[in-house]
C-alpha cells in the first residue's frame, strides 16, 4: 500500500467463519473498503466462486450472494483464480506487481519479501489471511485486537516501514 499506511493482518484456518470476522470488524467501525481477504484456491469459500464461474447462465442462490458479499470489500484475491476489487486503493496497489502466486500480492500490500513469501506458503496450505487498512496508527492496535478475538491463528502488524510485528 502507499506510503504511511498502516495495517493489521490475521491468518485464520478453512474453517474460520470469515463472515463472523467481517461482521465484528464492520460493527466495530472499520469501512468494507478498508478490507483485503486472500483466500487459497482450496478454500471453501473459493470453491463456491469457482463452481458459480462454472456454472454461467444457472442460477445457484448461494453462489450470488457469496459473490455479492465478497464483492462489497475492497478486494478479495484467490490467488491462481481470480479477484474482486471495489476499492481504488486497493486496485491500485495489487495491479501493480505479479500476483499470480499471491506472494507479489502480498508484497505489494506491503508485507516484507521474506514474509510474504512465508504467508503465501502457509496460504497455498492454512487458510484465509485477513488485511485492515487503517488511517492512522492507533486504528491498527484495535484491529488488531479484533482479529485476535475472531480466532486468528496469527495475527500481527504492518507498519508504514515494512515491517511486520509479530503477535500471537
Amino acid at each position: 500500500m502507499a506510503a504511511n499506511t498502516f495495517a493489521a493482518y490475521g491468518v485464520y484456518p478453512h474453517n474460520a467463519g470469515l463472515q463472523k470476522v467481517m461482521q465484528t470488524l464492520l460493527r466495530e467501525g472499520f469501512d468494507k473498503e478498508s478490507i483485503c481477504m486472500m483466500l487459497p484456491a482450496d478454500h471453501p469459500i473459493a470453491a463456491v466462486v469457482r463452481r458459480a464461474s462454472a456454472a454461467v447462465g444457472t442460477s445457484n442462490a448461494e453462489a450470488a450472494g457469496l459473490i455479492r458479499w465478497l464483492s462489497e470489500f475492497g478486494a478479495v484475491f484467490i490467488p491462481s483464480f481470480g479477484f474482486f476489487i471495489r476499492s481504488q486503493k486497493f486496485f491500485r496497489t495489487l495491479m501493480t506487481g505479479d500476483t499470480a502466486g499471491g506472494c507479489g500480492a502480498l508484497a505489494a500490500l506491503g508485507f516484507p519479501e521474506e514474509e510474504a513469501k512465508r504467508f503465501g506458503n502457509q496460504l497455498r496450505h492454512f487458510g484465509a489471511l485477513l488485511y485492515v487498512s487503517c488511517a492512522e496508527k492507533a486504528e491498527t492496535g484495535w484491529a488488531l485486537e479484533l482479529l485476535r478475538g475472531t480466532g486468528a491463528q496469527e495475527a500481527g502488524l504492518l507498519n508504514d516501514n515494512g515491517r511486520v510485528l509479530h503477535s500471537a
